[in-house]
């Protein structure tokens, strides 16, 4: 894989934080996320404190608070992850996604752009109405009705909050080219 793009952004260190930004990252840290130190788009937040508390409650909201169970919530962000080839969203839930239940054919599958053809049928209807969203930029009948089946009115509205917050997720993390942990390796061609 290609060498990622040098970061846009420097961390702030610690002792330079202002006051929101030191509440954003305590807020961050004491969160449900049980991070042990601020890396990925919440670094970038830290720059913007009044949006970053919005975007980390969201975010919280959207992995821990919402109707879907957590394997297919995880699922939903490997293929957000994937479309926007968003290095540091894979590396970040892909382990999730597994400890969660997603198959490892599945995850290389997705990794690789695959359509997860051996995934349970619930993850492909996610797969489908996913993909579909973001290449249409809507969902057919037939998609929506799979999905809504699937998880009724309110799961399906939380889908979709779940896809726009992990996709804005994604545009932080590339647009300022957030690197990875130096021991890791991108999952996607830069």
């Amino acid at each position: 894989m290609a060498k990622m793009p040098a970061p846009r952004l420097r961390d702030i260190p610690e002792d330079k934080l202002t006051a929101p930004q030191r509440a954003l990252r305590e807020a961050i840290l004491a969160g449900p996320r049980k991070m042990p130190q601020i890396r990925g788009p919440f670094a970038v937040w830290l720059h913007a404190p009044d949006f970053g508390e919005l975007a980390q409650r969201l975010g919280a909201h959207c992995r821990y608070k919402t109707g879907l169970e957590p394997r297919l919530s995880e699922f939903a962000i490997l293929v957000t992850a994937q479309l926007w080839r968003a290095q540091f969203e894979w590396f970040a839930h892909a382990p999730i996604a597994a400890k969660s239940g997603i198959k490892p054919k599945t995850i290389s599958d997705l990794r690789a752009g695959r359509a997860p053809k051996s995934a349970p049928k619930d993850e492909r209807a996610i797969y489908d109405f996913v993909k579909e969203l973001y290449k249409t930029r809507r969902v057919s009948t037939r998609t929506y009705a799979r999905v809504q089946t699937l998880l009724g009115d309110a799961a399906t509205v939380e889908l979709v909050g779940l896809l726009g917050y992990y996709a804005m997720v994604a545009m932080t993390l590339n647009v300022f080219c957030v690197p990875l942990p130096p021991e890791e390796k991108a999952a996607f061609r830069e």
